[in-house]
């Protein structure tokens, strides 16, 4: 008996389950206006949004390693039986420049000190428009005066460089060795020119500092080869010597010291962002659930006021 009145229960729930769904779905169409305003509402919204967005190109540049520490890895093995003979501890290990190279490039100083002083920084700052007919950037009045050449509020060092992070990329393909550096902008031209400015800097940046390190070390070679009279230690100076004028001349003689370029930096003709089409695609969805969610909340209000 009781079991009975039980499954006579949980059949009336289940009635009750289907008839309250039903009853919600002949709701939400009888309310079809409502999610068809409030779609077509934020569609058109997503659209006007999505075209008030500027377009964004990217130019990238795929480059591959220069080979590092030849000479002195070369010269390091020929010297090394020499140098403990002569009481000389040589480390045959150097640290890779490419690895160094894309730490520095996304360091504040290096972008201080080799991106800053290279860039028109409105450019950077206070870019409202790009015209594609002319190839001229508009700027933003709010910040920068085009007549003055002057920012309103000039930016610091730090906010720059936080808005420079923001279009750099950098990184590197641990399978290949290869390295993708890109910059995204409104105009393709700079793009293209920053892109190749970061590479070349990069270049530059560590061709001047090795130089600088290569040099001071033949100075002290120099020296110490005069004060020397032991022959072995002389011998190995002379060895050390030579690897130090062949890695000053490979640093002349290389355009890429660095990085070369696989793939160089292109004007980029089609844009990456934004990307209209998932815009107003993501408003219309966005539409129909708050619709639905309205018109549910709002029967769901009415049937309890009822009650």
């Amino acid at each position: 008996m009781r079991n009975n009145n039980y499954s006579n229960v949980m059949d009336k729930s289940n009635t009750k389950e289907e008839i309250d769904l039903i009853g919600l779905l002949k709701n939400v169409w009888e309310n079809k206006w409502i999610i068809v305003a409030t779609t077509t509402f934020f569609s058109i919204v997503a659209v006007i949004y999505s075209l008030a967005l500027p377009n964004i190109y990217e130019s990238k540049a795929l480059l591959s390693p220069v080979n590092e520490d030849i000479g002195s890895s070369q010269s390091a093995g020929n010297v090394a039986g020499l140098a403990s003979l002569a009481g000389i501890n040589i480390s045959s290990a150097s640290s890779s420049n490419s690895l160094k190279a894309i730490s520095k490039a996304q360091t504040i100083s290096f972008f201080k000190d080799n991106i800053l002083p290279n860039i028109f920084l409105p450019d950077l700052m206070a870019v409202k428009s790009w015209d594609p007919e002319t190839n001229t950037i508009s700027y933003d009045s709010d910040k920068f005066d085009s007549e003055s050449q002057s920012f309103i509020s000039e930016p610091s060092v730090q906010k720059s460089f936080k808005e420079f992070k923001d279009i750099f990329q950098l990184s590197q393909d641990y399978n290949t060795g290869f390295v993708t550096v890109s910059i995204k902008h409104q105009s393709p031209y700079i793009s293209q020119q920053w892109t190749n400015l970061v590479v070349n800097q990069i270049n530059e940046f560590f061709r001047i500092n090795d130089k600088r390190e290569a040099q001071v070390a033949t100075d002290f070679l120099n020296a110490q080869m005069a004060q020397t009279s032991f022959n072995e230690i002389k011998l190995v100076i002379a060895q050390l010597l030579k690897n130090r004028m062949q890695q000053l001349t490979l640093i002349e003689a290389n355009d890429f010291y660095i990085f070369s370029y696989l793939d160089p930096p292109m004007v980029m003709e089609e844009k990456i962002e934004p990307n209209r089409a998932s815009l107003s695609i993501l408003g219309a969805i966005f539409g129909v659930l708050l619709s639905i969610l309205l018109v549910i909340s709002r029967e769901f209000f009415i049937t309890k006021k009822d009650l």
